[in-house]
C-alpha cells in the first residue's frame, strides 16, 4: 500500500506528531510511506524522521529559506477551505488551501490520512475519492466547541473512517450517525524504551507535559507537599514548556516557593528524549482536568513507572488499571491525589509491583501491534473498492456541489461582513 499522512507541522514536537512517527516507522517496513506536512519553520524535524519514510512539506516559513514563503501576498488572506472552527485557522490561509488542494488532488495513494479536523475537511472534500479516506481525531469530540461538531457532523459524510485513541470517543463519534463512515478506537503506540526500566528505588515522583493549566500542576504541586511533609528526602520533577506568554511557568514557580518546596520541586523544562528521565523516577503522575488519551501516561508505564492519574475525561481510564498498575483519583482533589502518591511512596513492595504491572500492561500499546490494527482497517476498506465506501460516487458528487455552493456563500457573507467592517470605520 502507498499510504500518507496530511499532518500540520511535521518539524515540532508534540503527542500527534510523535504518536505519527510511531505509526509511520512500523507501517514502512511492509509499505510505502509517506508524510505531508503542510508547514516546515525549521532545517530538520525534531523528533528525526523514521527510517524509510518520506517527508514532503508544502509551505516553507524559514525565514532565512531562499524558499521562503511567508511573504506570499496570499498567506495574508484567511483559509475557505479549513474550517475557521478548527484552532489552528489563523495559521491557514488560501495559499495552504492552494497547496494542499494541489497535492491532494495529484496524489495517488491508497491511503490517505488525516491527523486534524481541518486536515480531515480538507481531505473529505480535496482528496481523490478513488483512495480510502481516514479521519484520525488526536482530540476529544466533546473538546471541540460546538461550530467545528456541526462542521464534523457535515464534513465527515465524505471519510470512508475515523479514528479515535479510546473507545469512549469513539462512541461519541458513532453516535453521530454518519452513513457508512466506519468509526474504529486504537490508541496511540510507544515503543518499549531502549534503556534499562526503572527499578523502584529512586525517590523521584516525575510528571510531564505542557505547562497549561488544563494539566492542573498545581494540584499536582500542593498534593506532593503532603509528601514531602512525610518524606522530605523524595522529589518531584516535571517536564515541559509552557506558552510564550510564561504566566503558568510564573504561577507555579510562585506556589513552590510559597509551599516552601524550592528544594523538593523542580520545572526541568522540555527535554527529548524523556525515556532516561522516566527511570530515574520511581512514580509517575498526571493531575490533567482533561486528556484524549494520555501518552505521556503510557510512556512512563512502559518505563516500568506506575502512575498516580485522575480518572479524567476520556484517556486514563482505558490505560491505567486502578490498584493494580497505578491509581485514578477524582480531577482536581488535592487530597485523593496526596493519599495515592502516600501508598506509593510509602510502600516499597506495593510500588515495585505495581511498577512491574504498568510494564506487563503497556506492552499492549507496543508500534507493531497497533499499527496491525490499522493496517487491517485500511486493507478492508481498500477491498470492499471504490465506491462502496461512505456515501458512493453519485451521492459524494451531489455533496461536493452543495459544500462547493455553501462554501461561497459563507465567503461572499464574510467578505461581506470586512467590506462593512471598512466602511463602517470612516464614517
Amino acid at each position: 500500500m502507498h499510504i500518507v499522512f496530511l499532518i500540520h507541522n511535521a518539524y515540532g514536537i508534540g503527542g500527534t506528531i510523535r504518536a505519527t512517527y510511531n505509526l509511520a516507522s512500523v507501517l514502512a517496513e511492509q509499505h510505502d510511506v509517506e508524510i505531508v506536512s503542510v508547514f516546515r519553520h525549521r532545517d530538520v524535524p525534531v523528533m528525526g524522521v523514521p527510517a524509510k519514510v518520506g517527508l514532503t512539506p508544502l509551505v516553507d516559513l524559514r525565514a532565512a529559506s531562499a524558499d521562503f514563503e511567508g511573504d506570499d501576498p496570499r498567506h495574508a488572506e484567511p483559509a475557505r477551505i479549513f474550517p475557521r472552527t478548527d484552532g489552528r485557522h489563523r495559521q491557514y490561509s488560501r495559499l495552504t488551501d492552494s497547496r494542499i488542494g494541489h497535492c491532494l488532488s495529484r496524489l495517488e495513494a491508497d491511503v490517505i490520512v488525516g491527523t486534524r479536523p481541518g486536515l480531515n475537511a480538507h481531505i473529505a472534500r480535496q482528496a481523490r475519492p478513488a483512495g480510502v479516506r481516514v479521519g484520525q481525531e488526536h482530540l476529544t469530540f466533546s473538546g471541540h466547541g460546538f461550530r467545528l461538531r456541526h462542521e464534523i457532523r457535515h464534513r465527515y459524510q465524505l471519510l470512508d473512517a475515523i479514528t479515535t485513541v479510546s473507545e469512549c470517543d469513539a462512541r461519541s463519534y458513532r453516535q453521530l450517525d454518519l452513513p457508512g463512515v466506519r468509526v474504529e478506537a486504537i490508541p496511540n503506540s510507544v515503543p518499549r524504551t531502549s534503556v534499562a526500566s526503572a527499578d523502584g528505588s529512586g525517590k523521584v515522583i516525575v510528571a510531564a507535559g505542557r505547562l497549561i493549566p488544563l494539566k492542573r500542576y498545581d494540584v499536582l504541586v500542593k498534593a506532593f507537599a503532603e509528601v514531602a511533609e512525610t518524606y522530605p528526602d523524595w522529589r518531584l520533577r516535571i517536564f515541559g514548556e509552557g506558552d510564550t506568554t510564561g504566566d503558568e511557568k510564573d504561577a507555579l514557580t510562585h506556589l513552590i516557593d510559597e509551599l516552601g518546596l524550592g528544594e523538593h520541586t523542580q520545572l526541568m523544562g522540555k527535554v527529548d528524549p524523556l525515556e532516561p528521565e522516566w527511570v530515574k523516577g520511581s512514580i509517575a503522575a498526571s493531575a490533567s482536568d482533561r486528556e484524549s488519551f494520555g501518552m505521556t501516561i503510557v510512556e512512563a508505564m512502559r518505563c516500568g513507572l506506575p502512575v498516580v492519574s485522575t480518572d479524567c475525561p476520556v484517556g486514563p481510564r482505558e490505560i491505567v488499571k486502578d490498584g493494580v498498575d497505578g491509581y485514578l483519583v477524582p480531577p482536581g482533589q488535592v487530597d485523593a491525589m496526596a493519599k495515592a502518591l502516600l501508598k506509593l511512596v510509602g510502600d516499597d513492595h506495593l510500588r515495585r509491583r505495581m511498577g512491574e504491572a504498568a510494564l506487563k500492561n503497556s506492552a499492549r500499546f507496543d508500534p507493531s501491534l497497533i499499527a496491525e490494527r490499522h493496517q487491517d482497517l485500511y486493507q478492508d476498506l481498500l477491498r470492499r473498492g471504490p465506491g462502496r465506501r461512505s456515501i458512493g460516487f453519485g451521492r459524494e458528487a451531489g455533496f461536493r456541489a452543495r459544500t462547493h455552493a455553501m462554501d461561497t456563500a459563507h465567503a461572499v457573507r464574510a467578505a461581506t461582513r470586512s467590506m462593512a467592517g471598512k466602511f463602517g470605520r470612516f464614517r
